[in-house]
């Protein structure tokens, strides 16, 4: 499979979705609206929401479902980089390339912004069109506790703000990657089944592939944040290590770092490897994911 070709396919297939869900920048009250489509539409890969296609269309989903899906997903994980950004939290000045959404529109239109498209992926999801109103209500819960304090983001947040300066073991940084970046990640593989109906065993090996191909994310963001520019990342370079975050090269250096994703990113893929050709895409993605750049 051309990855490439797929993610740029899958892109535009998803900022299409965003564009019709999200409330136009002339509704009012016009602000919050400006604010959140600046910051959705400040750019990113939408790894999210094509996991989410992915995953559904390995399974057969039905793909307005799944484009629904994921737009909501991407809501709710931008929601997430407007919060991380603001000065309580990692007080960053760029993301995606461009100044952070309070550095454009102010601290209270930022958090506003990020309250309402959370709020709009839940709307979103309870309007998933084609989907039983039973699968509905699962996916929500999944998304919930996938964002929520109990390993999920926003517990992994909250310990990765504690331990910034403090002695790290690999059992804290685990969990503060599992819960901070995994759990939304290996929601969103488990959610596209979930749509496109599988049944337990397959929901069981993707939930399998999601949680290790989650883990790889953050190894790899961990790394790129060492060894690549702020105009790469579209982000500020180099603050874990200012900060002292709790970071795989940090307590494993990068070289062991990188074979941990690497290794990780192999037994992913044997979580799926008897799901045939309806699956290369997420093959593909494990691929993508492990070896990016940016």
């Amino acid at each position: 499979m051309d990855i490439k070709s797929y993610l740029a396919e899958s892109k535009k297939l998803i900022d299409g979705c965003l564009e019709r869900l999200l409330p136009p920048e002339d509704e009012a009250p016009a602000t919050i609206h400006k604010a959140m489509r600046y910051s959705v539409f400040a750019g990113g890969k939408r790894v999210r929401p094509i996991l989410v296609l992915a995953s559904g269309e390995s399974m057969g989903g039905d793909r307005e479902a799944l484009l629904h899906l994921g737009a909501a997903v991407e809501m709710m994980h931008t929601y997430s980089l407007i919060h991380d950004d603001l000065p309580a939290l990692d007080n960053d000045d760029l993301r995606r390339g461009n100044p952070t959404c309070h550095k454009v529109f102010g601290e209270a239109m930022a958090i506003l912004a990020g309250d309402s498209l959370m709020t709009r992926c839940y709307q979103v999801l309870a309007e998933l069109p084609k989907i039983q109103d039973s699968v509905k209500v699962r996916i929500v819960s999944e998304i919930a506790a996938a964002t929520g304090t109990i390993n999920g983001m926003i517990g992994g947040q909250v310990v990765d703000l504690e331990s910034e300066g403090m002695p790290i073991n690999s059992e804290i940084l685990e969990y503060i990657h599992h819960s901070k970046t995994g759990a939304l990640l290996t929601a969103c593989v488990r959610c596209g089944a979930l749509a496109a109906g599988a049944n337990p065993e397959e929901l069981q090996r993707l939930s399998d592939f999601g949680s290790k191909i989650g883990l790889v994310f953050q190894i790899v963001d961990d790394i790129l944040d060492i060894t690549s520019s702020s105009e790469m990342l579209g982000k500020t370079a180099g603050k874990d290590e200012k900060v002292k975050k709790a970071t795989y090269p940090a307590l494993y250096g990068i070289e062991a770092s990188r074979k941990m994703a690497l290794d990780l990113a192999s037994s992913a893929l044997k979580s799926i490897d008897n799901f045939g050709e309806g699956a290369n895409a997420l093959r593909s993605l494990a691929q993508f994911i492990v070896s990016r750049t940016a």
